[in-house]
């Protein structure tokens, strides 16, 4: 049966083996590739399987949403299988990928989504905080008034519903959103900071705001999720 491939790839350029070896037999199942990165994308297969001839799939790039969901839709006729892969992570989550899987449930079409990391998920599972309720927001406001009022917004919600808030930030930014969490959050409020996932210098921390408080913490163009959580215990 034809069917739709949603490829996880690389967190880290050092965490290859996170990547199930499972993924090898998709990738040789596919004649269609959809890639944020084509460039990058057949570095990583050919990282996974050294004897592929990246000249004998087709390849398109996901940048030009229209053209790429016009192609796709051409595949999915021709009874094809297809693979998805986004630049890091698990295409559709946070990831490009989304409109194509939504096009593919539209034509009835087969996916398959494939096991692998996911830098939101493995954060929350490390975390300790509440993994029954919790929600990824995305990027928070550049604007620094709008920043903090965010924060608070979440820190409260956090607390009316024991939620965990999970939030990522552009990597050269990360200490000034670091810096706005530690300054206008409660003390008894608790982050959790997952830097470098699946690398060698992969590390993940939960503490309070005020123990936070007490340390120097430079993570200043490093990959990082933020996880925010306030209760009453």
């Amino acid at each position: 049966m034809s069917a739709v491939y949603l490829i996880p790839s690389l967190l880290d350029e050092e965490g290859l083996d996170a990547i199930p070896t499972y993924i090898i037999a998709a990738i040789k199942d596919c004649q269609v590739f959809f890639a944020e990165n084509e460039r990058t994308t057949r570095r990583f297969f050919k990282q996974l399987w050294k004897e592929m001839v990246i000249d004998n799939y087709e390849w398109h790039n996901m940048d030009d949403a229209a053209t790429a969901a016009q192609s796709f839709k051409k595949a999915i006729k021709g009874k094809k299988n297809i693979g998805i892969i986004s630049e890091a992570g698990c295409p559709g989550v946070a990831d490009p990928g989304q409109p194509l899987a939504a096009i593919a449930q539209e034509m009835n079409y087969t996916i398959k989504p494939l096991v692998g990391p996911s830098s939101i998920l493995l954060a929350l599972m490390a975390s300790g905080m509440n993994g029954q309720q919790f929600q990824f927001v995305g990027y928070l406001p550049i604007d620094n008034q709008q920043r903090i009022k965010t924060i608070k917004a979440l820190e409260t919600e956090s607390f009316k519903k024991s939620c965990t808030q999970i939030f990522i930030e552009t990597p050269y930014r990360n200490n000034q959103l670091l810096e706005a969490i530690l300054k206008n959050c409660a003390p008894s409020t608790k982050l959790c900071l997952a830097v470098n996932i699946t690398g060698k210098n992969e590390w993940i921390k939960t503490k309070t705001i005020v123990e936070w408080n007490k340390e120097k913490t430079d993570i200043h163009k490093r990959p990082a999720i933020f996880l925010l959580y306030s209760s009453a215990d």
